[in-house]
């Protein structure tokens, strides 16, 4: 079984002193593939450094909602020459987060659409962040149109109408530990209704560890519970999801395995 963990974050404090150690214990579980996810300058520096020592690992940079205060002319340029790199394999984490709240909306949304309009002009799949934001998040990816580069709805929480709307705007959506959690009813729903051509898995870890580590810190080996939650509410055999997701991971990211 080989498992690509679309999401996570190995640049994080929690990670970044032992990262060999994270990386090798997900491979014991199968998880052979990580994209190590990006969201302010700091952040995104760190990822670049870790894909280019680890074979397995790829970038995705760009600046979070929580971010965008911070975003501006000049860390875009630098942003743009970043996303030249030949291990980058989409531009993230972007979004809206109104749970949070600590950047303004109307600058969140502005950002927002500001590097999906880049993504687009290079080409790259975008990984969107939302949380509490579903309407504004769907009004503006159809706004811009991003069936040509497509993306990723990371982490998705939400039901199978919301899911139904993203996969009509070309869309992608990635199942976290959230997949696994006993009450997420509707997610469950969604997740046997989704397309397996559309379906990722993930961790976002440090965050969302699945059953049956829950309230644990997270790490990118926990992919496979996550993998094997999603397999089960599809009855379906954890190989043929790994298969899937792992390969539809590669085709949307571009990456010749």
């Amino acid at each position: 079984m080989q498992i690509f963990d679309s999401h996570t974050h190995l640049n994080d404090d929690a990670f970044i002193d032992n990262v060999e150690k994270y990386i090798h214990h997900a491979e014991k579980l199968g998880v052979c593939k990580m994209a190590i996810v990006g969201s302010n300058a700091k952040l995104n520096q760190l990822s670049l450094e870790l894909s280019h020592k680890y074979d397995n690992l790829y970038s995705i940079i760009g600046w979070h909602p929580e971010d965008a205060l911070n975003y501006n002319d000049e860390q875009e340029n630098i942003l743009k020459e970043q996303l030249k790199d030949p291990k980058v394999v989409a531009l993230g984490e972007i979004g809206l987060d109104y749970h949070q709240d600590v950047t303004p909306r109307e600058l969140q949304m502005k950002v927002f659409r500001r590097q999906i309009q880049i993504a687009k002009s290079m080409n790259l799949p975008i990984s969107v962040h939302n949380r509490d934001a579903f309407e504004d998040t769907y009004e503006i990816i159809k706004d811009e149109d991003v069936h040509a580069n497509g993306g990723i709805i990371h982490s998705f929480n939400g039901d199978v109408d919301w899911l139904n709307k993203f996969i009509d705007l070309g869309m992608h959506v990635s199942y976290s530990g959230v997949a696994s959690f006993k009450k997420t009813h509707e997610v469950h729903d969604a997740i046997r209704a989704t397309p397996i051509d559309r379906m990722l898995v993930e961790t976002d870890a440090p965050y969302l560890a699945p059953e049956p580590l829950r309230g644990h810190q997270n790490e990118p080996a926990y992919t496979l519970y996550t993998l094997e939650a999603v397999a089960r509410f599809r009855d379906e055999n954890p190989d043929v999801i790994a298969k899937a997701t792992y390969n539809n991971t590669l085709k949307l990211f571009g990456i010749k395995d």
